[in-house]
Formats: C-alpha cells, structure tokens, sequence
C-alpha cells in the first residue's frame, strides 16, 4: 500500500491530479483515516456527494469503502453540488460529510472537502489525517453504505425561504459544471425565466472552464444577455459554491461588490452585526459596512477559514472576492452559490430597473485576481520574503496588513499578494482611485517582487 503523495493534503481540502497523486487507492486510504476521525470523535455516519467530473463515481466507491472498514456509516446522495452535500449533513443529522470535488480545477483533478460534527477540516486536522495513514492508525469495523436523495428537500427549502418580489428573465451558465443538474428548476421555482448555457453536466467542460472569477470564463453570458434581453446573468463554478453575477449590459460585478448588496440587506434586520470578508475584496466592503451600522472583518482567504470566524463570531454573513458567500442568517452558513443567487434576486427584485441596485454599489478602478506561476512551495516562500522586507520593499504604503500574505494599504488604493494554498501561485490584486494610482500601486508590488525573488515574471 503506497503512502499518499504529501502535496495533496492541502490548506482546505484534498486535492490532485487523479491516477497521478489521487488514485482510487489514495481515496480509500483517506476514507479509512476520515472513519477513523469520525469513530473518534462518536460520528456514526459520513454523507457523501461528488460533483459532475469523469473521475467522481470511482473515487466515490473509495472513498465510501474506506469509511465503512472503520465501522462508520457512509449516506451516498449521489451526483450534487458541493453545497448540497453541506445541506444533506444537517437534513440527514449526520453534521458530517464530504464533497468528491475538483471545484474549479482542470478535468483531470479531483478532490475532497471534508467536514465533521460540523466542523471544516483544514490546516492541521487535514494534515492528521495524513499522519493517520502513514502510522496505519486505523480502526477497524463493518459499516454500511446506504443511499438518500436530498435534492427536492433542497430545492424546497431555498423556495420556501427566499421570495421574489417579482417574476425575473435571468440567464444561468453552470459551465457544464454539477450545478446545471440543479440551477435551472431551482430559478424556475423562484418565478424565474431562465436562459440555460451549459448546463448538460460534463466533466470534461467542453464550453468554458467553470470558473466565474475569470472574466474569460463569462464572455458566453455577457453575449447571451445581449441576444435575449435578461435581465441579469448567474454564472456558476464547477461544484456549485462559487458565484459569478453580469448585469444587463454586460457588466460583471465582482463578489466584493455583491458583498456590500448583502450586508446592507442583512444589516437592516441585523444591525450593528459583524460582516467578515477576506483580504482580497475592495477597501469599499468596510466603509459600505461601516455606513450601513455593521461591524467589517478582515480575515484570511479560504473557504474552511471564513467558515471557521463565522461560527467563532455569530456574525451573519462573509464572503470572499472568489465568489464564496457564507449566509448563516436563515441559511446554514456554508458557501453555497445557488442560495446566494437566489438571495441576490430577492433583493434585486424589489426594483422595476434589477441593474440599478448592482450599478450602483461603490466601484474603484481594479484588476480582477492575478496569478504569478510559480513551482511547489515557492509561492510562501516569495511572500515570506516580502512580509520580512516591510516598508523597504514596500515604502509608499502607509500600512501592511499580514494576516493572509501581505496587503498594503495606500492613501489612494491597495495591492495584495499572497501564496494560495490550493495551487502553486502567488494571488495578487490591486485597487486605486484612478488609473494613475493603480500604476503606480502595481509598479511598486513589481519592484518589491523582483527584490524579493529576482527573475519573477512581473507581466501582470
């Protein structure tokens, strides 16, 4: 029995090229350590759902296999979106669950998100699992593999919970992605007229890959809501937890933007609550806040961690420049992109105009996230450097943020960069009043990068 490969057992998750660093055999070794977890800590029974990729059904059966050799039962829900299986954790009692799931990467990925009695593994807990394997530290027992279907209990509890204020037009791309086996009875439900693009579920994404934070990834909506005459498009990820939203026009707003739309509609029934975002997002996401009586808090990218300070703080709401919104009030508070547009339509919908609410949220002069290729382990050590460097690599910024890489703080803007800890790159970002002061921004994070690793390609 061959060891698992270390570098799959990531910041959040699990996750690697399948037959290369995740075989079916590597799966069942994790389905053995996660029973085992799970035995532990007096959790009887894991679910488990797996997204639309090739690879899914195989790594599934591993993975459903080595839990039940440990005497934990597994729920197999089948082929659904990765908040699906959040839903089905806490409709099925279980609190427990994993998600077979790429989310966005290439075909020939796939992976794990994992959850116990409630809590997100990440970090360490991942990587005592890894620990597990490699000591055989495992219990041994006959669970049982039984099946349930939570998809209409879903779909009904997102209609009975969120209500339009009128019928809409919307186009929906699920990018060939799980979502597209869900989205459009979803939004029809809601009182919705849906467009669908792509929405065959395929994993070999034929269409465009689904990803919705690239602005490529969003041409086929921007050109259907020009020939249709929608009123606004939703655009999801390759497991359904990542929201991409265009407006009529064309206009895509990012999710810090959708962001301040959320908060101000939960801060009139909540107010005064703490609003989480990550590092990523507009310097506008706090002063929105700020102005509608919340509480803003900066916090690490990476869904596990956002998960981890929302149930630490009460707060009702977070959300990622990815695309992750987190609603703990009247939803659950794990990512779900099909909840957060159907919440984003029971907003917009109290206008005759739907565009005007998202035109209108503040704006500053941005680049979407940008990404530098680096090798394995390069990336932390690139931003390792820069955090030592401080203010002499980096000496027109008035203030360094160092939670989650380094942000620096501009009278007229920000830049960021950080390592992401799902694949080998470093995240950058920058944000200014105007087009001068982004250069200037950008140039300065160039300098500093060069100084820091010489030789990095800077043609971002």
């Amino acid at each position: 029995m061959q060891t698992p490969a270390p570098e799959i057992f990531k910041a959040y998750d699990i996750r690697g090229i399948v037959r290369t660093t995740l075989s079916a055999d590597t799966v069942r070794q994790i389905g053995i350590a996660l029973g085992t977890e799970a035995i532990s800590r007096g959790i009887g029974a894991i679910v488990i759902g797996r997204d639309g990729r090739l690879s899914g059904p195989e790594l599934a059966t591993a993975l459903a296999h080595g839990i039940t050799q440990t005497g934990a039962d597994v729920i197999d829900i089948g082929r659904v979106p990765t908040p699906m299986t959040y839903f089905a954790a806490h409709e099925l009692g279980t609190d427990s669950c994993v998600s077979v799931t790429g989310s966005h990467n290439p075909p020939e990925y796939n992976g794990l998100k994992m959850v116990l009695g409630g809590q997100t593994l990440y970090g360490a807990m991942i990587q005592d699992l890894r620990r597990r394997i490699a000591n055989a530290d495992f219990c041994e027992g006959h669970g049982v593999v039984r099946h349930a279907n939570v998809r209409q209990a879903y779909i009904d509890r997102i209609v009975g919970n969120v209500k339009l204020s009128r019928p809409m037009k919307i186009v929906i791309d699920c990018g060939n992605g799980v979502a597209g086996s869900v989205a459009p009875e979803l939004f029809r439900r809601m009182g919705c007229s849906v467009t669908e693009l792509f929405c065959e579920v395929d994993g070999n994404f034929p269409n465009h890959h689904p990803d919705p934070s690239k602005p490529e990834n969003l041409a086929d909506l921007q050109r259907a809501l020009r020939e249709t005459g929608a009123e606004l498009g939703l655009a999801f990820d390759g497991d359904g937890d990542r929201l991409g939203v265009v407006t009529k026009d064309g206009e895509i707003i990012y999710p810090d933007r959708q962001l301040m739309l959320f908060a101000a509609d939960v801060l009139t029934r909540n107010p005064g609550a703490q609003i989480i975002y990550d590092v990523k997002c507009s310097r506008w996401v706090a002063e929105s806040i700020r102005h509608q009586g919340g509480r803003p808090l900066m916090w690490n990218t990476g869904h596990a961690l956002i998960k981890t300070k929302l149930k630490e703080t009460g707060a009702p709401l977070a959300g990622e420049m990815s695309g992750h919104m987190f609603f703990k009030e009247r939803w659950y508070g794990f990512d779900d992109a099909l909840y957060t547009g159907a919440r984003l339509l029971e907003i917009v919908s109290r206008w005759r105009d739907s565009n005007w609410p998202l035109k209108n949220l503040p704006n500053a002069i941005s680049t979407p996230e940008l990404n530098i290729k680096m090798q394995e382990g390069e990336p932390h050590a690139l931003v390792a450097k820069l955090r030592e460097g401080g203010r002499e690599l980096l000496p027109g910024a008035r203030e360094l943020i160092l939670i989650d890489g380094v942000r620096a703080e501009y009278a007229d803007g920000f830049g960021l960069a950080r390592a992401s800890n799902t694949t080998p790159v470093v995240v950058l970002r920058f944000e200014a009043d105007n087009q001068a002061a982004l250069e200037r921004i950008r140039n300065e994070f160039k300098t500093a990068l060069t100084a820091a690793w010489p030789g990095i390609p800077t043609d971002f």
